[in-house]
């Protein structure tokens, strides 16, 4: 997969694409209908599938001092895109230019200028241009007028009908429902970051961390939570099973930083520096301030005696931190206007 900062000057081969247009932030099982939407008509085209979205998310550009919120850094953002078979992903950078460009521009500009799109998808959601005036209404009227076509999707449910949304995951998430945002988002819900040199306690009372601090990244509920701790080895992720705290340790003496800690089982080696995704499998309390080290080691042993159970009868795959979802029932296309087959 091609990955492009810009939509100027591109080769012929990312040109003339299906595009999903979107933020996509958790690539979430609605997305990927989306996503696989994109890929079938691609297919049916002759041509190559594409994504364009945007970083920072507009969110963070219009709300910069409200608390961070975002599901998927870049980085994992195009991981995700890419396990689904994308050939191109255009990152258009959300600052005040482009949120300035009207809604004819910004289909005049980019899709068609540059981009020279074939056919566009989105959700029935989506929304675009200055102050958020564009419509898929209006998407698909301009559509016909500069002769790409357009379609879009319904939003997509589960077996009992919630949608699969951004919004919900996080909520689940704040809730200390990581099982519930995972359903959501068809794999566990991941922090990532570099491993940062700690105070080393952890080694000294027999649980060693990696301390990973949260950055941009969503605020989950703070607890306890047996994860799947993945450590970069060139091209390859090895997963790992452990245990995490996520917060501000209040036993030690809170300093105002919150941090995930996270205690690798059956691993002892130096992992200062390193890049480690940690996936959340589940919550098993809330963070507690306790009276001595002494009854917070005893604790620290049951949290990982309950993690290891939890994480031993879990059905772990390879590749991604995912488990056996619920099916997906598709949302249905509201239309797909403006020339070429797909109309």
């Amino acid at each position: 997969m091609a990955i492009f900062r810009h939509t100027q000057d591109l080769p012929a081969e990312a040109r003339g694409c299906v595009v999903a247009i979107g933020n996509f932030d958790g690539v979430h099982r609605g997305h990927q209908a989306i996503l696989r939407a994109t890929a079938d008509l691609a297919g049916r085209l002759g041509c190559r599938h594409a994504v364009l979205t945007f970083e920072p998310h507009p969110r963070r550009f219009f709300q910069p001092d409200a608390p961070p919120f975002q599901l998927t850094s870049f980085r994992l953002k195009a991981r995700l895109i890419e396990s689904l078979g994308v050939d191109h992903i255009f990152f258009l950078t959300f600052n005040r230019a482009l949120s300035e460009l009207s809604a004819e521009a910004f289909v005049r500009d980019i899709l068609v200028r540059d981009l020279q799109i074939r056919h566009a998808i989105v959700g029935d959601n989506f929304r675009f241009g200055h102050k958020r005036a564009g419509t898929v209404a209006r998407l698909e009227a301009i559509g016909a007028e500069f002769g790409f076509g357009v379609t879009v999707l319904d939003r997509v449910t589960g077996s009992d009908d919630e949608p699969y949304s951004s919004t919900a995951v996080r909520r689940y998430l704040q809730a200390g429902d990581p099982t519930r945002a995972a359903l959501l988002l068809g794999r566990y819900w991941e922090i990532e970051g570099r491993v940062q040199v700690g105070e080393r306690l952890g080694r000294k009372l027999g649980f060693p961390t990696a301390n990973i601090p949260l950055g941009e990244t969503l605020e989950p509920a703070r607890g306890i939570y047996a994860v799947r701790a993945g450590v970069d080895r060139g091209e390859r992720t090895v997963w790992h099973p452990g245990v995490a705290n996520l917060g501000v340790r209040p036993t030690l003496g809170d300093d105002g930083q919150v941090l995930l800690e996270v205690h690798l089982f059956d691993v002892d080696e130096d992992l200062y520096g390193q890049h480690m995704r940690v996936a959340l499998v589940d919550y098993l309390r809330p963070e507690w301030k306790f009276d001595s080290l002494d009854a917070m080691t005893l604790q620290m042993q049951e949290d990982s005696r309950r993690a290891r159970v939890i994480l031993a009868g879990e059905r772990w795959e390879a590749g991604w931190p995912s488990i056996a979802f619920e099916p997906v029932r598709k949302g249905r296309g509201k239309g797909e206007r403006g020339p070429g087959p797909a109309s």
